[in-house]
């Protein structure tokens, strides 16, 4: 059978590098967005970073959502949201104890009313996670973002040269602003998970410039006199296809947890989405023109040009 895949041609022509001054406006104009929506509406944070508890329950009928939240209310849950979660029985409550109560006696408070008022009510999982220790999870999960994006600066200065690193770090700070900006403006939940799914985009979009640098990197030792824009336009139009297909792949992985995962994997996964087509679009458009506009050295040994495979 002959494979769909084929649909997509093995090379483009587009002209990526006229394009460049337009993607550097719309990507200020972007990060602007994002800075604006990030100082006036903050993000919101989940019980991992403000501190709160959180149940999962079962009730025996459909769960009323109005009476759950007005259960949690009355006997000291602020902040109370409830989401429903899965079945129609099932429901995600989660709230923050009052200044001066043990955080753990006020979670057992509240399922005690629960039981009271809901008879046959089961709690699935109980968290709770006091003040002190959600500022240290809120500092270790912006350090770990720190580190991911300083290692990632030393292995492309390692592997690469030093303006192919400033690029990359650079598409990353860029792909770590906008992700904040998108949960931001979104005002998706903001938990220990998306400082996961931050550093799996961190990932994906520093292996993107990898594999951007390599294609560049092997075209300018083979066409040594050709202009560096030309060079980038060839390099860019020959990994497309590769890129349209990964990208796309981990999408449709990604879509089966939006329609099944439930509220609870939802943030987690428009993040990594997102994460992957800001991620494609910095490689082109924020990493590459650094280089476009620095220059790279084209003194390191010639490759040996591409054979034809045999039929």
């Amino acid at each position: 059978m002959w494979p769909l895949i084929r649909i997509l041609p093995r090379e483009f022509h587009f002209n990526f590098v006229r394009l460049a001054p337009y993607a550097a406006v719309f990507s200020a104009i972007l990060i602007v967005l994002s800075g604006v929506s990030f100082f006036t509406k903050g993000l919101n944070l989940g019980i991992d970073f403000i501190g709160g508890s959180m149940i999962e329950v079962q009730t025996k009928g459909p769960a009323d959502i109005g009476a759950l939240r007005a259960t949690m209310m009355r006997v000291g849950g602020e902040d109370a949201q409830v989401q429903q979660l899965g079945a129609p029985n099932g429901a995600m409550l989660r709230f923050r104890t009052a200044a001066g109560v043990n955080p753990v006696e006020g979670a057992e408070r509240i399922k005690a009313e629960l039981a009271k008022t809901f008879p046959g009510i089961t709690f699935k999982k109980v968290e709770v996670v006091g003040p002190k220790v959600s500022g240290e999870l809120m500092r270790g999960g912006f350090m770990a973002l720190g580190v991911a994006v300083f290692l990632m600066l030393l292995y492309i200065w390692f592997r690469f040269q030093l303006q192919f690193g400033l690029g990359a770090v650079v598409g990353v700070f860029h792909d770590v602003l906008l992700t904040l900006g998108m949960l931001s403006a979104t005002h998706l939940e903001f938990s220990m998970t998306s400082i996961a799914a931050l550093l799996t985009v961190i990932g994906y979009s520093m292996n993107e410039k990898v594999i951007t640098f390599d294609r560049l990197r092997e075209n300018l030792r083979k066409y040594k006199t050709a202009p560096l824009g030309e060079v980038i336009n060839r390099s860019e139009n020959e990994r497309l296809s590769r890129t349209l297909i990964t990208g796309s792949t981990a999408i449709l992985a990604l879509s089966g947890a939006v329609f099944f995962g439930g509220p609870v994997l939802l943030p987690l996964v428009i993040t990594m989405v997102f994460g992957i087509l800001v991620g494609t679009y910095s490689s082109i458009y924020v990493a590459l023109p650094i280089i476009l506009l620095w220059g790279v050295k084209r003194g390191d040994e010639p490759a040996e040009p591409l054979k034809p495979a045999r039929a």
